[in-house]
């Protein structure tokens, strides 16, 4: 008669992934991330973070540096899972809430992109009271769009899911979400502030 075989712990996929080295590795994506917000159409690869699929070591990596107990964080339906929420529960301790008051929303394009109406977008007296979209699955070689604006220096190129949502973004400015881009070990970060030629 052979032994009984242990139940699957559920718990221990929440503790797996994080930063293998939490404070050199979440130094270099915090440093990679505000490069890319401060250098739009740049791409950065910074996959030190693991998580549960379908998760990015990407955005793994920006939940990690990004999210904390004090920023609401809002998974849309093609990434929520139990795996993801325990992992998002015990690496960031962000409360998951509606896309509504999210100060972060996490998901592929198709899942963020129907809410749009939905996400916060800053008022006239705090513009800065937004959601940032986390675009993760993002199609890096689709064609580009041309950016212009601040932190570009004449023009750059960058592939977006939906140039035209992002050009109806930009039209709010000061107004509007900001988006990170993220797929395999890559990012890239558009501000509301860059123009969408």
């Amino acid at each position: 008669m052979s032994a009984p075989q242990p139940l699957p712990d559920a718990g221990a996929d929440a503790l797996a992934g994080g930063f293998a080295n939490p404070a050199h590795d979440s130094a270099r994506a915090f440093r990679a991330i505000l490069t890319a917000m401060a250098r739009p159409g740049t791409i950065r690869e910074v996959a030190a973070g693991s998580g549960p699929a379908p998760l990015s070591p990407a955005a793994a990596s920006v939940l990690l540096v990004l999210c904390d107990r004090t920023t609401p964080l809002y998974v849309a339906p093609g990434h929520d899972s139990p795996a993801l929420r325990d992992w998002i529960a015990f690496h960031c301790a962000c409360p998951l809430v509606g896309p509504g008051e999210a100060a972060f929303a996490l998901g592929d394009w198709a899942g963020l992109a129907s809410l749009d109406a939905v996400f916060a977008a800053g008022t006239p007296e705090y513009p800065d009271r937004s959601v940032t979209l986390i675009v993760d699955g993002h199609d890096f070689d689709a064609p580009p769009a041309r950016l212009r604006g601040p932190g570009i220096r004449g023009e750059a190129h960058l592939a977006l899911p939906d140039p035209a949502a992002f050009r109806r973004n930009h039209a709010r400015f000061p107004l509007g979400w900001d988006a990170i881009l993220t797929s395999g070990g890559r990012l890239a970060a558009l501000p509301r502030s860059t123009e969408i030629g």
